[in-house]
């Protein structure tokens, strides 16, 4: 696998930054977790390509914070002779002095408290999915989207549980609710186009009009 394959294995283009490298293989990576596809052994094949071709894209393109934390810490221009040899009185003067006052830990804000309630409800809901427990992971999904409505992943966590439990309903042969559900994923996240590509093979593997 080149690098332009890893590229194109995320529905990335070459060259992208990598906080959406990470994006995509978080999403992709829920869509096709073995857990949530047990019997689908073309879901676990995709997974693992998705797992190595991320591991490749994180030794050639390197986090963002970290080049900027690179780039912080490199040395400064050269300073002028005077400031590189002041006396040792200087130093220690301009030393802030130890202040011996008590600092109170900040209150959380409300951004703290909104992504860890985000995290708590999406290990929930990874729980909810895993034990096949589809109404209440729509159910939780639905509520995290109505507090959260501008959080694009929890919109795309919402879509995968829709696709999910629309799976799940051609399963069961309740197509009618079965493509009410894949419908709903799509227009829950119309930008992913590996989902779109995914929920438009369930109609088509089924004789399902889309």
């Amino acid at each position: 696998m080149d690098i332009g394959d890893c590229y194109r294995l995320l529905g990335l283009r070459s060259g992208a930054s990598f906080a959406d490298i990470k994006a995509s293989y978080r999403r992709l990576v829920q869509q096709y977790h073995p857990d949530l596809n047990p019997d689908d052994e073309k879901c676990k094949e995709k997974f693992i390509a998705l797992t190595e071709a991320y591991k490749l894209l994180q030794t050639v393109v390197p986090p963002e914070e970290i080049a900027i934390k690179s780039h912080s810490s490199s040395p400064s221009s050269p300073s002028s002779p005077s400031s590189v040899f002041e006396d040792s009185s200087t130093q220690v003067a301009s030393q802030p002095s130890v202040s011996t006052t008590t600092v109170m830990p900040h209150p959380p804000t409300v951004e703290d408290i909104e992504h860890r309630l985000k995290w708590k409800t999406y290990e929930q809901l990874q729980r909810f999915l895993q034990e096949k427990r589809f109404p209440q992971a729509i159910a939780l999904v639905e509520a995290l989207a109505a507090r959260l409505p501008a959080d694009i992943e929890v919109k795309q966590w919402q879509a995968i549980s829709y696709q999910i439990w629309g799976r799940a309903l051609i399963a069961q042969k309740q197509l009618p609710k079965a493509r009410i559900y894949l419908k709903k994923a799509i227009k829950t996240d119309p930008h992913n186009k590996a989902l779109f590509n995914e929920v438009q093979r369930d109609f088509e593997r089924l004789g399902i009009k889309f």
